[in-house]
């Protein structure tokens, strides 16, 4: 496949573009410089920015020069949410953020060769401009009946709260983005989720009302959506967080392993960079033999090498391996194996008792006397080691790390003791 028109079409990752045939007409010509923008609203990207971060990807590699922008100056106000005002936060904070930002979406590009990446930032060119300045200069190209035409703005005029000055002009501020790197970077497409499509058409119109003649372009990605009706990039715990201190590289994986069967078709295609006979055989293979997660399991690897390293990757399989009896529990770091025993039942106790008081705490039997069913059956691990006899009660030297004790009821059900300071 060699036109990245039709790859991403494929894949799932061509919702829209402002006309395709002038699209691809440019892509022929190219080459292209085309941007993407983030903005830092939280200390971490998430699970949902990869759609975006692995397009821009995907795009160099298929030979466009990526500008990635972080905003400095989009984040102090925040993209309108349909339900309520953003939370602003301070301006040391959104700087730190950007640093954050920038330091995970670079691994994902190359920085050297013709179609080098660039790291750009809006408040290079918002800070010094006067509100007067932003007013004549940029306001008024734009027209109020077109803006109040947009979703989430119409449905925040219809809630209670309604939408403040400062939300309500965040689609100009983002308009001059794409102004300022078509004049900075003779960028002329823009990147981005199908839910910003109002966005990216108006920074369209900005270009065309003061660069007559300019020949640019928008091209938007569908929204991820779960199977279940459920939002994507949401688990159990909360949102998926990129940062490997916020959602840990165990964390991550499972997510990835955990995916719907109904899912994972797409979001193979959407997000791995297998080749189509590749992903066409592992969808051939989960379709036959769903139970082995065949395909799961390559997105969880793909990714998680990806995001947090191979080395990482191996750690966190190796934790998966051990947990079930595949592996050396006594070979796991601290840090992977806590990560691992986080995600599963677990209770803290500040003392050993016997074991079936310990398997009843945590879940793995209904009663002491279930718990010794358990163990006479031959059913009760220990650190992956068999226990049958039914007074045994753990001790100190055998827990891990001198704090956890990985408890298994016959070969699926896991959970976790961990002992802490009195």
């Amino acid at each position: 496949m060699t036109d990245i028109v039709d790859e991403l079409k494929w894949r799932g990752l061509f919702a829209q573009s402002t006309d395709e045939d002038a699209l691809r007409k440019a892509l022929a010509d190219g080459p292209v410089t085309f941007y993407c923008g983030y903005d830092p609203t939280a200390a971490s990207l998430h699970v949902g920015h990869l759609v975006q971060v692995l397009t821009m990807r995907r795009l160099q590699q298929a030979g466009l020069r990526p500008l990635a922008l972080v905003g400095g100056a989009t984040g102090q106000i925040g993209d309108p949410r349909p339900t309520a005002e953003r939370t602003l936060n301070d301006p040391e904070t959104i700087a730190a953020w950007v640093s954050r930002l920038r330091s995970q979406i670079e691994p994902f590009l190359s920085f050297e060769g013709e179609n080098a990446a660039v790291m750009v930032n809006n408040l290079d060119w918002t800070a010094g401009m006067s509100a007067i300045e932003f007013l004549r200069d940029i306001g008024k190209h734009f027209r109020v009946n077109k803006m109040l035409t947009k979703e989430s703005i119409a449905r925040r005029l219809e809630s209670d709260e309604g939408i403040s000055y400062t939300e309500f002009s965040y689609q100009l501020l983002q308009s001059m983005d794409f102004l300022e790197l078509y004049r900075r970077h003779g960028c002329t497409l823009q990147q981005g989720g199908s839910d910003q499509w109002g966005n990216l058409t108006a920074g369209l119109d900005l270009i065309h009302r003061l660069e007559p003649g300019a020949e640019v372009h928008a091209l938007a990605t569908p929204l991820m959506t779960k199977a279940d009706g459920t939002k994507f990039g949401k688990s159990e715990s909360g949102a998926v967080w990129l940062d490997a201190e916020m959602t840990t590289p165990y964390a991550f994986y499972q997510f990835w392993l955990n995916v719907d069967d109904r899912d994972i078709s797409r979001y193979m295609r959407i997000l791995s960079f297998l080749s189509p006979a590749e992903l066409e055989e592992l969808e051939k293979v989960t379709e036959e033999r769903p139970r082995a997660r065949s395909a799961q399991r390559a997105l969880a690897e793909e990714l998680t090498t990806l995001v947090h390293g191979a080395d990482q990757c191996a750690a966190v399989i190796a934790a998966s391996k051990a947990l079930f009896g595949q592996g050396e529990l006594v070979g796991l770091d601290a840090a992977t194996l806590s990560a691992a025993l986080s995600e599963v039942p677990h209770a803290r106790v500040t003392e050993l008792g016997p074991l079936v008081d310990l398997l009843v705490e945590v879940g793995l039997a209904p009663s002491k006397s279930g718990a010794r069913r358990t163990v006479k059956e031959g059913g009760a691990y220990v650190n992956n080691v068999k226990v049958t006899d039914g007074e045994a009660a753990p001790a100190r030297e055998e827990l891990l790390h001198g704090r956890w004790l990985v408890l298994r009821r016959g070969k699926k059900n896991l959970a976790a003791i961990e002992v802490t300071a009195g």
